[in-house]
């Protein structure tokens, strides 16, 4: 970012390149990561209930079908309304992002490419976290309202193709941190010259 920018916005930078201790973006990306998985995995166990059903009744737990939908719909819910702050703090770490130019990532990209479509990604997930919220949100109150099934088939294989893209972006992510070092304490104090063995004790 550029260093007047920084100083207009009276941000005092830490060790790792950020106003704060720890970056919060990664923090928040597992939150999304965690209420989505967990969305699509109890409407799929909704889904698949009668052939369930038997061996809860064996293990003696106690579960209705529609316990897994709720489940499943309220975390999908908060995964909407985190992922709007997950982009929100990617992108201003992004901007606070000051890379190496001559490295490459395992996939062969820059750190510029790496973050570009990274942005462009949390943003294309956004969308499409927000656009399954939608659809669920459809099917629970008005498609299949009084089905016993409340989930589309379509939508649960859309949810799990979901996961498969958050595991490619999920990958471009790590490689921003793990092999740039971008706002990691211990490569930002090398970078700058310093030994991060005396620093950080």
């Amino acid at each position: 970012m550029n260093s007047q920018l920084i100083d207009s916005l009276r941000l005092r930078l830490g060790a790792n390149g950020l106003p704060y201790e720890i970056p919060m973006h990664p923090q928040l990306v597992h939150l999304t990561l965690g209420l989505f998985i967990i969305a699509i995995l109890f409407d799929i166990a909704g889904a698949i209930f009668p052939i369930e059903r038997p061996i809860l009744k064996f293990l003696g737990l106690t579960a209705i079908r529609s316990g897994f939908f709720d489940v499943g719909w309220y975390n999908l819910v908060g995964a909407a309304i985190v992922t709007f702050f997950t982009v929100a703090f990617g992108f201003f770490e992004l901007l606070l992002a000051n890379p190496a130019v001559n490295q490459k990532s395992d996939w062969g990209l820059s750190p510029g490419w790496t973050m570009l479509l990274h942005g462009l990604g949390g943003v294309s997930l956004l969308g499409m976290i927000v656009a399954m919220t939608v659809w669920r949100g459809l099917q629970r109150y008005r498609w299949r309202q009084d089905a016993s099934r409340q989930v589309q088939w379509s939508y649960l294989l859309a949810g799990i193709a979901m996961m498969g893209i958050f595991f490619v972006h999920g990958t471009l992510g790590a490689h921003l941190g793990e092999q740039f070092g971008i706002h990691i304490t211990a490569a930002e104090l090398l970078k700058n010259g310093k030994d991060p063995n005396l620093l950080l004790k």
